[in-house]
């Protein structure tokens, strides 16, 4: 739902499982770790949502905001190297939405050849195909009729059915049937007053020379995914049947045009009706490495869509787990019996994550958290790990910022998959069948 922090709830849940196991082994009911645990999660996500903080009002602050959150999110990614550049791309796709919750509208087409670097964002739609031949390379104030539809039944189907013949004159005649038939169904696309028919099918030789003379632009085998982002973007619909053109909604777009990208061929759609759509282009040198970018970038648009639809954010590298954990270990001073040893066994599984950041980063963990347990004894402190400095410091003058969706997330999501777990009393075990 939220895009990223997997890892952290992994992390989080078998943290959880580690200090269950030592309570367990102290005598103390598994329903009773779950209990304490419970009343943990709901005073961590408290204290967090009192932290939180938004500049939604402010466009020139929010975008700050969502440039931080998106580096932080690329970091622990492939794109870390160039986190800056796609933060970048990644926030202004995103506010092309205008809050508008469907990411289909970001279509994200990946071009072997260049560098990371060279990935860039086009105010329109890109597809992965080249223009028949003999057709018109430009059109404009363009009418789109997207189909999937067969249209290869201008050959005879010599395998697919039987036809008793005396003379090469009768097989010409079926022939010459079938041409008539799939002339009359070219016309009868053509009868809609479109200037680009766009299909999933293959397109045979025989209707795209029609559609040539017409002076229409025939594009073909545009896969399943393209044309669905098309049809929406275009803000036409996928028909099959053209036997009704007043029931059929086509597409609209100001230009089609074929252009370059590298070594190849594409299709660019400008001026289309859902004017938020847009392409971010991924460059890389090889296919693999850009499947890897292909991931990073969904979570990080992802997580930037919560947050705009969410628009809170909290300070990153560790702060949240610390303000959590202040809160759960003050609540389980308050507690009596043996659930507040649960909820300071809470407290310590979000320690961990801080002294993870610190491990990963090569620095002393056990300094840098205590040193962070004292910074935030005073309250509202905004203390996190810097890793870049190999200190403690102030999360906000960094620009760390996480998505307040996501930790609330991480936090339930950790605690509801311990709990699964510390449920089960016993495993059974069956020995597999015998097979006969």
């Amino acid at each position: 739902e939220v895009g990223d922090g997997t890892t952290s709830v992994v992390v989080f849940a078998g943290e959880l499982l580690r200090q269950a196991e030592t309570l367990i082994n102290m005598k103390i009911h598994p329903m009773t770790v779950i209990a304490g645990f419970r009343e943990a999660c709901a005073v961590a996500r408290q204290a967090l949502e009192e932290r939180a903080m938004s500049n939604k009002e402010d466009q020139a602050k929010f975008r700050a905001d969502l440039m931080n959150v998106a580096r932080t999110t690329l970091s622990s990614k492939i794109l870390t190297q160039d986190k800056d550049h796609f933060a970048n791309l990644a926030v202004d796709a995103i506010l092309r939405l205008k809050g508008y919750p469907n990411l289909e509208s970001i279509h994200i087409i990946k071009k072997a050849g260049g560098t990371l670097k060279e990935s860039f964002l086009d105010e329109g739609f890109i597809l992965d195909k080249k223009i028949g031949v003999g057709q018109p390379k430009r059109v404009e104030n363009a009418k789109i009729l997207v189909a999937n539809t067969a249209m290869d039944t201008d050959k005879i189907k010599i395998y697919g059915a039987r036809v008793r013949a005396d003379s090469m004159m009768k097989v010409s005649e079926v022939e010459q049937a079938e041409k008539e038939k799939m002339r009359q169904k070219c016309n009868r696309i053509i009868d809609h007053g479109i200037n680009c028919f766009i299909n999933r099918q293959l397109i045979y030789n025989f209707p795209e020379q029609i559609f040539a003379d017409a002076g229409i632009m025939a594009i073909e085998h545009a896969d399943f995914d393209g044309i669905e982002r098309l049809a929406l973007v275009t803000g036409g619909e996928i028909t099959s049947t053209f036997d009704s053109p007043d029931q059929i909604k086509l597409g609209e777009c100001k230009l089609i045009e074929e252009i370059m990208i590298g070594e190849d061929k594409m299709i660019h759609f400008s001026g289309v009706a859902k004017g938020d759509a847009c392409t971010i282009v991924l460059r890389g040198a090889s296919t693999h490495l850009l499947d890897e970018a292909e991931r990073s970038l969904h979570d990080a648009l992802c997580v930037l869509q919560a947050t705009v639809l969410e628009p809170r954010v909290i300070p990153g590298g560790g702060c949240p787990e610390m303000i959590m954990g202040k809160a759960v270990d003050e609540l389980a001073q308050r507690t009596p019996g043996k659930k507040a040893l649960a909820m300071e066994s809470y407290a310590k599984a979000l320690r961990t994550i801080p002294a993870i950041i610190s491990d990963n980063a090569g620095l002393d963990s056990t300094e840098l958290v205590s040193q962070l347990r004292a910074c935030h004894a005073v309250p509202g402190s905004r203390m996190g790990i810097d890793v870049i400095k190999g200190a403690v410091g102030d999360m906000q003058e960094c620009g760390i910022f996480e998505s307040f969706k996501v930790k609330q997330q991480v936090v339930l999501s950790g605690t509801e998959a311990a709990e699964m777990i510390i449920r089960v009393d016993e495993i059974v075990k069956c020995a597999p069948r015998q097979r006969g």
